[in-house]
């Protein structure tokens, strides 16, 4: 892209923003140096990352890149052998643990927003854990060498540590003595040159041993390393020199970690600008409001409400403009200071940011075409040191143009033909404007020559716009009216500043009837347009009215589904609960009754008991269930299901089976069924129901209040006789007759045991294998006494 289109319509300023955005050097390099893509496919790919940062930060914030530093040229250095500083080091730990973090960040928001492009990025960040617990093993924070980061430099720093508080308690006797402290300008220990010393007065210098190592800048002071510590600070100083040894040691260590994974480092470097350059685009597009345009390689574009977005939002005037369809060529003609040059900059600088994998500032659906080349003639370029006029700067910048586009080219040019006669500028605007359109490219034109309104008008290809003027507050609008050229408004604007109506008589008088015609012609355009654009708006209004009270009325109704759903609940599940407060009181009245009747002899009717109860059972209310389509109703029933009857709520298997009926085996009796009451049970609920059986404790057929049968299949004999065992005494005290024992045919096993129990059991009377339609063999009938 020329680096001049950059420069007029102000690109650089865009580029800027951006990196005020950006976290790290790497990212804020990458956001300068951004330039606009010809190759649709990579413009798209460019979007969809912004798209997804734009995501990101909508909905979790953008991650945090502290930390991060451009450590290239230091982990280059430790590759080539260099030994790097604590500090250099400490860089390399921060910048390897923020990549880990903000991978495991992006990470784990990939189940919740698409983030493919940024997540492919971020999985090529290498894992240096152990590269980061070794630094930080052995730097601290601050930059400095911990003493744990090797036992030999814990040793060296406790021998320091000695020697310098031995030192330090040597002096603090020293000037405490009355002798020496009179001699001192302050009782004080300070060090210089790495050496303990004290300031001696310098008169007492004769009376005071030891070495000199500096004095005040009056002279008045001498820094004094008294003797007697002498051979104490060598011995420190031996110990600092080998602390600052095994310091290098240590250093070239961790150095040598660093250069081993100098190539991954160095990647994930520029991986993490990268991210925070995409993140900073993202942020950029909220502040701006932009939203993502799409993009296309044919020419065509649609902007909606596209804004300028180097000018405030409470100040800027939404664009509307479309090119590359029915017509490849504008031409926009009206007065100065209309926003012609504005709406040219907009749709420049609005399709250099598209091509940039930028949001733009217009609203969602603008599409926007991908260019070789944007070529601009926009403002006075005059030249005083090129001797330069301003119409000969725009003809040497246009004469670059013409030979420089092709038809895959947006062509946007200002003022074209001004600067010299206005019946020769404006041929030769028509002629340019004739080359340009002929080759294909789309352009976009301003011009105050009128004779280019007729040409638009003609040409095929080619459509007037203007710029909107409100005669009544003498001032423009700056709304771009595509469809309507533009008038002088001179007369009107003279009319209303006061000019006598003489002289503006005269002047209509001067005008070509023609011309006028034209100036009508306009006005009237103008005005069904305004009318036009008024009853638009109003539909719209009333259609953004009819949506949101369809919406609330929705919401109403979704509001008040709810609450009845919640109120009938709550009304069955009290009904339920006086019921079982009902039931339990029967239950304990019946069982005094059943009491008494055993102690005192008294005879109560088990029917009329068993009434009672069902009396109060068909009182409860049954809990309503959702419409939820049976799985039987898509899957046919065949001999031998196992199946569910609805409305008894038991369980059986099919024996014989017709369209419409069922043959159904339920425990020892057999029953016509309607198909359509009965549910298929799934083959891994029989088995489930199999593996059960066998597994825990027999199961019984009949609800535990009233039963007359028990099905012991599937049990051992222990099992079985424990369980007949209860079952029988709980018939016998609820005074039944006659029960049954269900054991299958099997081996014999089982049907032998349970007969030699039941010979001895004090509550029965009598037994016997059941008849036909009772089980057969594979029942045994029980009386009771």
């Amino acid at each position: 892209m020329d680096s001049k289109i950059l420069h007029t319509l102000e690109y650089r300023k865009i580029l800027n923003t951006i990196s005020l955005y950006t976290q790290t050097e790497i990212g804020k390099h990458k956001a300068e140096s951004l330039m606009p893509v010809s190759d649709l496919e990579e413009v798209k790919s460019l979007l969809t990352g912004t798209d997804q940062a734009v995501a990101v930060d909508r909905l979790k914030g953008i991650p945090s890149f502290t930390g991060v530093t451009d450590i290239t040229s230091a982990v280059k250095r430790a590759r080539i052998g260099g030994t790097l500083s604590p500090h250099e080091l400490l860089a390399v730990h921060n910048t390897v643990h923020t990549a880990r973090r903000i991978k495991r960040i992006l990470h784990s928001m990939e189940d919740e927003i698409e983030i493919s492009k940024l997540s492919f990025l971020s999985e090529q960040i290498s894992e240096q854990k152990p590269l980061e617990d070794a630094i930080k093993s052995c730097i601290s924070e601050t930059a400095e060498v911990l003493d744990s980061a090797s036992s030999a430099l814990s040793q060296i720093r406790r021998e320091l540590r000695s020697g310098e508080s031995r030192i330090r308690e040597k002096l603090d006797s020293m000037i405490r003595s009355s002798t020496v402290s009179k001699m001192l300008q302050d009782q004080l220990i300070t060090i210089r040159g790495d050496r303990f010393v004290i300031p001696v007065k310098a008169e007492y210098r004769a009376h005071f041993g030891g070495i000199v190592h500096d004095q005040s800048g009056s002279g008045a002071t001498l820094f004094i390393e008294p003797e007697s510590i002498v051979a104490m600070n060598n011995k420190l100083r031996e110990t600092r020199l080998a602390e600052e040894r095994e310091i290098e040691v240590i250093l070239q260590k961790l150095t040598a970690l660093v250069g081993e994974q100098s190539e991954w480092l160095i990647d994930d470097v520029e991986l993490l600008g990268t991210l925070d350059f995409i993140f900073a685009k993202g942020r950029v597009a909220r502040e701006m409001k932009a939203t993502l345009p799409i993009m296309n390689d044919r020419g065509f574009m649609k902007i909606k409400k596209g804004r300028h977005p180097l000018i405030p939002l409470d100040k800027v005037v939404p664009t509307d403009l479309e090119l590359g369809n029915s017509y490849s060529s504008i031409i926009v003609t009206g007065p100065n200071t209309g926003g012609k040059t504005v709406t040219l900059k907009t749709v420049g600088l609005l399709s250099l940011m598209a091509m940039s994998g930028l949001f733009v500032p217009a609203e969602d659906g603008s599409q926007l075409c991908v260019f070789d080349a944007i070529y601009a003639d926009i403002g006075d370029e005059q030249s005083i040191e090129q001797s330069l006029s301003t119409f000969s700067s725009h003809m040497t910048n246009i004469i670059r143009i013409l030979s420089q586009m092709t038809p895959k080219s947006l062509v946007l040019l200002d003022e074209l033909g001004a600067g010299t006669d206005p019946a020769e500028g404006s041929a030769l605007a028509i002629s340019i404007l004739e080359h340009i359109h002929s080759t294909g490219c789309r352009m976009i034109a301003t011009t105050h020559y009128s004779e280019l309104k007729a040409y638009a008008y003609e040409r095929k290809g080619i459509i007037n716009a203007s710029m909107e003027f409100d005669v009544a507050s003498l001032s423009p609008t700056y709304r771009l009216l595509i469809g309507v050229p533009g008038r002088s408004n001179a007369f009107a604007i003279a009319e209303r500043l006061g000019l006598q109506s003489d002289i503006l008589d005269y002047a209509r008088g001067e005008v070509k009837e023609e011309d006028q015609r034209v100036e009508n012609m306009i006005a009237s355009l103008e005005d069904n347009r305004l009318k036009a654009e008024q009853e638009h708006d109003k539909a719209q209004q009333i259609r953004a009215e009819l949506e949101q009270l369809r919406s609330q009325h929705e919401h109403e109704i979704k509001k008040l589904e709810e609450q009845r759903e919640k109120w009938l609940t709550k009304a069955e599940q009290e009904a339920r609960d006086i019921v079982a407060k009902a039931r339990q009181e029967s239950e304990k009245i019946i069982h005094d009754l059943r009491k008494m009747a055993l102690e005192e002899g008294a005879s109560v009717k088990e029917h009329k008991l068993i009434a009672a109860r069902k009396g109060l059972e068909e009182a409860e209310p049954a809990e309503r269930k959702k419409k939820v389509k049976k799985a039987a109703e898509t899957k046919k029933i065949g001999l031998g299901d196992e199946v569910k009857v609805s409305s008894l709520n038991q369980k059986g298997h099919v024996v014989e089976l017709s369209d419409k009926e069922a043959l159904v085996q339920i425990g020892i009796m057999k029953m016509k069924i309607a198909v359509s009451d009965l549910e298929l049970i799934e083959t891994s609920q029989k088995a489930s129901t199999q593996v059960q059986r066998h597994v825990t404790a027999v199961k019984r057929t009949r609800d535990d209040n009233v039963r007359s049968e028990l099905d012991l299949r599937g049990a051992n004999l222990e099992e079985a006789l424990i369980e007949a065992d209860r079952f029988i005494d709980e018939a016998f005290l609820s005074n039944l007759g006659q029960v049954y024992l269900i054991h299958g045919k099997g081996t014999g096993v089982l049907r032998t045991g349970i007969q030699d129990y039941l010979r001895k059991h004090k509550n029965v009377k009598s037994y016997r294998l059941g008849n036909y339609g009772e089980g057969g063999s594979g029942v045994t009938v029980v009386e009771l006494k």
